[in-house]
């Protein structure tokens, strides 16, 4: 029964992780990328984790301590934590004073201009007649 329990988890913790890469590869800019992947891969990495936590207490070996491993692997997400605010933050700090990150992907609508600059064709236009 606890195997079941980790497998799913496992596979929960892997498709956050999957979608968390798809978001980065699809997204078109730098803040919702760094959010695709603060969010999604610390939730699967959060998953995967609580799995082997319950695989190490439901299986001890023979010369660890299920206790000390689990600490260990607790300090590993909440050091991983620690590191992807940090870096998101660093990265959206200097995209935002870049004159890159000026110019955004989707304009306002306060611009005269409101072409897109993405590279994207712009979406089409609804007619009031």
């Amino acid at each position: 029964m606890i195997d079941v329990l980790i497998i799913a988890l496992l596979a929960i913790g892997a498709g956050f992780v999957v979608v968390g890469t798809i978001g980065v590869l699809r997204f078109p800019d730098l803040p919702t990328r760094l959010h695709a992947v603060a969010k999604a891969d610390n939730l699967g990495l959060g998953f995967l984790l609580v799995a082997l936590i319950l695989d190490v207490v439901a299986h001890p070996d023979d010369g660890s301590s299920p206790t000390g491993v689990s600490l260990k692997l607790l300090l590993i997400w909440l050091l991983a934590l620690l590191a992807s605010a940090a870096n998101s933050h660093l990265l959206a700090g200097h995209h935002r004073r870049s004159p890159l990150g000026r110019e955004s992907a989707i304009p306002d609508a306060s611009s005269p201009d409101r072409r897109c600059t993405d590279g994207y064709p712009d979406p089409p236009r609804r007619s009031n007649g």
